[in-house]
């Protein structure tokens, strides 16, 4: 006999690759302004320029200034405040939802 999935149920090879995409959004989503802050840092670092909360000020690159840009990236550092919370928050959620999922699909194959 030949074992169907019934339209109901997901293939495990999905279901992995969801709760995989799903985590790994949370985390970009959670460390983006922290990411952005060290990446400011370390551009500014490395080309000699000054870079703090304080204001803007020059930094040219190959000819082209990027003290703003690189100003807000640092200073969006701050809502990393906000974010990495709700991160850990929505890391939870995640886990709780994959243990349900887990144990659902564990007592349906037994059952």
């Amino acid at each position: 006999m030949t074992d169907r999935i019934s339209p109901g149920q997901k293939s495990g090879r999905g279901l992995i690759l969801a709760f995989a995409l799903s985590a790994a959004i949370i985390l970009l989503l959670a460390f983006a302004p922290v990411i952005s802050a060290f990446s400011a840092g370390a551009i500014a670092e490395a080309n000699g320029c000054t870079l703090n909360e304080g204001g803007v000020y020059p930094c040219v690159i190959g000819g082209t200034d990027y003290g703003e840009t690189l100003s807000v990236m640092f200073v969006l550092g701050w809502l990393g405040l906000v974010s990495l919370p709700l991160g850990a928050l929505a890391a939870i959620v995640w886990c709780v939802v994959l243990v349900i999922v887990l144990v659902v699909k564990y007592r349906n194959k037994n059952s």
